[in-house]
């Protein structure tokens, strides 16, 4: 189960920015720095996927979708981590709810993510199309290398080297 939070806590790498959740102020402001470098670190995801799948003009209606799906999904899972945060010492009960409220976001948002890009993919030239099939088929899909925890997961696969950064959850 810890694994599985790991995961999902580093899927928020891919998504959008952090939302301030309605913490107290110390909390708040304890949490600006990070958020502002989260904000970054999804635009950079952002920036290197438009680079690394070379959207084209004609392409960038469908591609702004994707990229606003991937913010949104971020700014979601961005409030549920801070909201996790907030709450300190829960029951084991409220944590497997408060776990479960997160599993169900990130699935949600996964869910979105593959609807924004399925038309983008269909717009693809078969050279995108490899370029998308070999970048997302990385460990940490869209998120990039390492993004399901570091060395060998249970599949046995131990992580690319992490030339190729790869996409918002």
């Amino acid at each position: 189960m810890k694994k599985a939070l790991v995961m999902l806590a580093t899927a928020v790498a891919m998504s959008g920015a952090f939302a301030q959740a309605s913490a107290p102020a110390p909390m708040a402001a304890a949490s600006a720095p990070a958020a502002k470098g989260h904000e970054r670190n999804v635009e950079d995801r952002i920036a290197y996927l438009h680079s690394q799948l070379k959207i084209t003009s004609a392409q960038e209606t469908q591609w702004n979708a994707f990229a606003d799906v991937m913010r949104n999904n971020g700014e979601t899972m961005g409030q549920l981590f801070q909201q996790r945060r907030a709450a300190g010492n829960v029951s084991a009960l409220d944590d497997m709810k408060q776990y479960a409220t997160i599993a169900q976001a990130h699935a949600d948002g996964m869910k979105k993510l593959v609807d924004a890009f399925d038309p983008l993919y269909g717009s693809f030239s078969p050279e995108q199309k490899k370029l998308a099939d070999v970048t997302f088929h990385q460990p940490g899909g869209p998120n990039g290398p390492g993004h399901h925890g570091k060395g060998k997961g249970k599949g046995g696969r131990a992580p690319a080297a992490p030339a190729s950064d790869a996409a918002a959850q």
